[in-house]
């Protein structure tokens, strides 16, 4: 089979490997759409802390079954099916706390940019779903970065009649704001594209503000009610700079969803006595549990996003760096690799 392997920062390469076979508990995937995303990005330009290259690349796929190791009932070859790339073990202190995104066995799986590949036993056992012939393979790949924006909306409390501002239109971004106007929220949102902003107003922001501007902070809150700031802050850029400007942003009392990964080692500084006496709450979330993977797979199952509106252009596998590049540019919000 032909994979994507991540050697370090700008240095992906094909490479030829024996299709896996599948152990206990496993299943192999043939892929038919894999989806570049910010994360990808991300790691193809400085790397990524968790892991130790080289190792394969892409997190976002769906396909068909090929085969299922010893003790796989739930799935067969020929099913259609769509694998988060993660799972929690459920038995450490932080998985017993409900906190399973910060499991400290939390099982990880990259490949989705290979013609074929291996999902983890607790993957199987817990994030693995049968795609109706309805749903698109583009659809049911979106399931997790989806699955996060469905957790972050879930942990910050959003009511309805909330002002919401959501800083960045990416992928991620346009997923918050999607679900945050589910809620019967009024939507404010950034960003420094335009093609970005427009498709932000389809999927139901009221406003729209390109950030390259001076005083970004101060037009935002001009559109909020008597300029005092959003209830609901989310940030989804991941840079330093778009987090204090978010946390500035809030009125008092209101709620900061920092979601954007910034690089290893950024910090930033905050006015304490505002922070203080605005009584602000500010959260950062980390990926996602099973139980909004599910909830996302069903969203997704009704139609409530649509690839349609977040998937651009196909590239082939031996494609993928023209691919990743491409999502940098800020010209489309997510490509496809498409496998025959």
């Amino acid at each position: 089979m032909k994979t994507a392997q991540y050697y370090a920062p700008e240095d992906v390469r094909i490479e030829n490997k024996p299709i896996p076979i599948p152990q206990k508990g496993e299943i192999v995937i043939h892929n038919k759409i894999a989806l570049t995303c910010g994360t990808d990005l991300k790691m193809y330009m400085r790397g990524y802390p968790l892991f130790t290259p080289p190792h394969p690349f892409g997190h976002e796929a769906a396909g068909i079954v090929d085969s299922v190791g010893a003790g796989v009932v739930s799935f067969k070859p020929g099913d259609r099916v769509v694998a988060h790339n993660s799972a929690p073990c459920n038995n450490c202190y932080y998985c017993k706390q409900g906190q399973q995104s910060m499991c400290e066995n939390l099982t990880f799986n990259f490949g989705a940019f290979s013609e074929y590949q291996l999902i983890p036993a607790p993957i199987v056992k817990q994030n693995v779903f049968h795609i109706p012939n309805a749903v698109d393979f583009r659809d049911a790949a979106l399931t997790e970065p989806f699955s996060c924006a469905v957790y972050g909306i879930s942990e910050i409390g959003i009511e309805t009649g909330d002002t919401v501002i959501v800083n960045g239109a990416g992928p991620i971004g346009l997923m918050f704001i999607r679900l945050a106007c589910l809620r019967g929220a009024r939507v404010i949102a950034t960003d420094l594209s335009e093609i970005r902003l427009a498709l932000a107003q389809k999927l139901g922001a009221s406003v729209t503000i390109n950030a390259n501007q001076d005083n970004i902070i101060n037009k935002v809150k001009h559109y909020t009610d008597d300029q005092r700031g959003g209830d609901v802050v989310i940030e989804a850029v991941g840079l330093p700079d778009t987090w204090k400007s978010s946390i500035n942003m809030a009125r008092k009392g209101g709620r900061v969803l920092l979601f954007g990964g910034t690089k290893s080692g950024s910090t930033m500084e905050l006015d304490t006595t505002m922070l203080h006496y605005s009584q602000l709450t500010i959260k950062g979330v980390f990926h996602t549990t099973p139980k909004y993977v599910q909830r996302a797979f069903n969203l997704i199952k009704n139609g409530v996003i649509s690839s349609k509106d977040f998937v651009n252009e196909e590239y082939h596998i031996e494609q993928i760096q023209d691919a990743i590049l491409s999502h940098k540019s800020g010209k489309v919000i997510k490509n496809c690799i498409v496998f025959d």
